[in-house]
């Protein structure tokens, strides 16, 4: 069987005289993958994040926050310590995560609606799911 290429199989590779040979390092990068679509593995690696739900808390829970709140409010000139589990919603996504937090209480800002720690932290009071500490 004959090919259709047999004529030129043993011709040697052209050479000119003001184009020196490419670098095998450069030939090689010709074939190296690339990104057709820009953004394409960023997407799929948020996608597959994992996000927790928020907890919707039951009336006898919510009730037990609001009084370890007063608690807290009547005994903020004691300094007290507490650790705080609260609900981050995520920027990108539905849902987010829960951080635990503590420290000393400076202030319950009810007009923001935070409880205001002496580092400067601020915790959203509806964020919150437990209070343990000084309560």
């Amino acid at each position: 069987m004959s090919d259709k290429y047999d004529d030129m199989i043993d011709l040697q590779r052209p050479v000119y005289d003001d184009l020196p040979p490419m670098p095998l390092s450069d030939r090689a990068a010709q074939f190296s993958p690339f990104a057709a679509v820009v953004g394409y593995g960023d997407a799929v690696e948020e996608t597959a994040r994992f996000t927790d739900s928020r907890i919707v808390l039951q009336e006898d829970k919510v009730y037990e926050l609001n009084k370890s709140l007063e608690d807290i409010r009547n005994r903020l000139d004691e300094h007290p310590v507490v650790e705080l589990t609260y609900f981050v919603p995520d920027k990108l996504k539905a849902g987010g995560k829960y951080n635990e937090y503590s420290g000393i209480i400076k202030k319950v800002d009810d007009h923001e609606g935070t409880i205001i720690f002496e580092d400067g932290v601020r915790v959203p009071i509806d964020d919150i799911v437990s209070i343990t500490g000084d309560v």
